[in-house]
């Protein structure tokens, strides 16, 4: 059997998703606009809203405002790198991928029903009613995907880019970004689609995986034994790690469209819409592009380092300073974050600038520190904010480069290890990382590892 999955909510006759965000905007028709244009959607000249009703107790007016025929977006394109996940949990064959948009609509929110009890069998249900009518964004994708890790890949993607041209702050725990996601499994070989079944409100990464994996295992269970999938809505149940039955799914006709009387169609200005185009930032595609290639960073370094505008921003600035991008980019995907995540702040509040990063590194490179001792010089700067330079002198970490002050203390390792020096002498040459680590320990990690290497190679040889 061959999988065939897709990441959204079902819109009108497309077996589709998508992906919900609540805007944080003043002006929703300019957002709609920027997430268009962000998604390489065509904007039509007239947009306009529809009524679609359905009765369910979380929507107590028996409608929703939503679009129909005349969306704001259609026919955009995202790519993406994705790949195959291991078993180890890596993933390996990253490449670029693309997917396709169907739709771009705005539409109001429902309210959300909670169900005290087991997943199944409810002793009672409750509606919150507290989001219900607030305007959102409803992203509708084409069934490309093809596993689970496309679907992550793609939404971890779509969040990038919602975060990067401030449409929305990406909170899925929140209720910021919402996902619902459909998926058909069909015979290998076959050209129709399998009989899809939406699963909703997907609210974190780790969530959508698991559920696409235990959906795609239970069609492909089923199929296997002769039966047949019914079209419904399910639920995924965290605690039991499994999906279960909402309801039956409607198609389109059943919501009975017609246009909504209270709101006028809205003709977009072509030259309104080309002023926002020119106000969008660098968007995730192309930033991450650039970067992999101005700064030769690999592809899953560079994921990491354009997660967020303010840390790509952070990278650009340390490796200007630093003049040594690859080290940069170790040093916050490293110590860095490392930081970041035991203090529980963002790398828009991080205690050392980049500026500082740039200058700390620059301090390895020129030789005048070793890559040891400015561990602890980051540290103090995580926890003083000062620039590296004073903390240097102040806790007298200067890196001992000088062979007469070298020489002294070699002589005295090699005196005191003289079975070590033998075995040097019959050709295991490794001993040496022996030496040069009782040197560093003396010294208390001031020595420059180059000289001692140096010096202990003459030495040792007799020269």
């Amino acid at each position: 059997m061959m999988a065939l999955v897709t990441v959204g909510s079902f819109s009108s006759s497309c077996r589709n998703p998508t992906a919900v965000t609540r805007s944080r905007r003043a002006s929703l028709p300019a957002t709609l606009a920027r997430t268009a244009l962000a998604l390489a959607c065509e904007i039509p000249p007239v947009t306009a809203f529809d009524r679609k009703h359905y009765f369910y107790p979380d929507l107590p007016k028996g409608y929703q405002i939503s679009q129909y025929d005349l969306p704001l977006g259609e026919n955009g394109c995202v790519k993406v790198y994705t790949g195959e996940r291991a078993e180890t949990g890596k993933i390996e064959n990253r490449r670029e991928k693309s997917f396709g948009i169907t739709r771009l609509h705005m539409e109001d929110d429902a309210g959300k029903s909670i169900h005290e009890g087991g997943a199944d069998n409810a002793a009672k249900s409750c509606v919150n009613l507290n989001r219900s009518g607030v305007p959102l964004i409803e992203i509708v994708s084409e069934p490309d995907f093809r596993s689970s890790q496309e679907a992550y890949d793609y939404l971890t993607h779509l969040r990038k880019t919602l975060i990067y041209i401030g449409v929305c702050d990406g909170n899925m725990e929140e209720g910021s970004l919402r996902c619902d996601a459909n998926v058909s499994v069909r015979n290998k070989g076959a050209t129709d689609f399998g009989t899809k079944v939406e699963i909703k409100n997907l609210n974190s990464f780790r969530f959508l995986q698991r559920a696409l994996d235990y959906e795609i295992e239970r069609q492909t269970r089923i199929l296997s034994d002769g039966e047949t999938i019914d079209q419904q809505t399910r639920l995924w149940d965290e605690s039991g790690g499994r999906t279960f039955p909402m309801r039956t799914k409607e198609e389109a006709h059943d919501y009975r469209y017609f246009p909504e009387p209270d709101l006028m169609p809205i003709k977009l200005d072509p030259a309104w819409i080309e002023k926002i185009k020119a106000e969008l930032p660098e968007l995730p595609g192309p930033k991450l592009k650039r970067i992999m290639e101005q700064y030769d960073i690999p592809v899953d370094d560079a994921l990491f380092l354009t997660g967020t505008s303010f840390m790509a921003d952070f990278f650009e600035e340390c490796a200007l300073i630093s003049g040594n991008p690859r080290a940069s980019a170790n040093w916050i995907m490293g110590d860095l974050a490392y930081n970041l995540k035991n203090s529980g702040k963002v790398i828009t509040h991080c205690p050392v600038s980049p500026r500082q990063l740039g200058q700390l590194i620059q301090a390895i490179d020129s030789g005048e520190i070793s890559g040891k001792i400015a561990k602890t010089v980051f540290e103090e700067m995580c926890r003083t904010s000062e620039d590296p330079a004073p903390i240097i002198k102040r806790m007298g970490l200067v890196q001992i480069s000088d062979e007469t002050s070298l020489e002294p203390v070699i002589d005295k390792i090699l005196e005191a290890n003289p079975k070590q020096v033998d075995e040097y002498g019959s050709g295991k040459t490794r001993v040496i990382g022996f030496f040069v680590g009782q040197v560093m320990k003396e010294t208390k990690g001031q020595a420059n590892p180059k000289v001692v290497n140096e010096l202990l190679q003459k030495k040792l040889k007799g020269d």
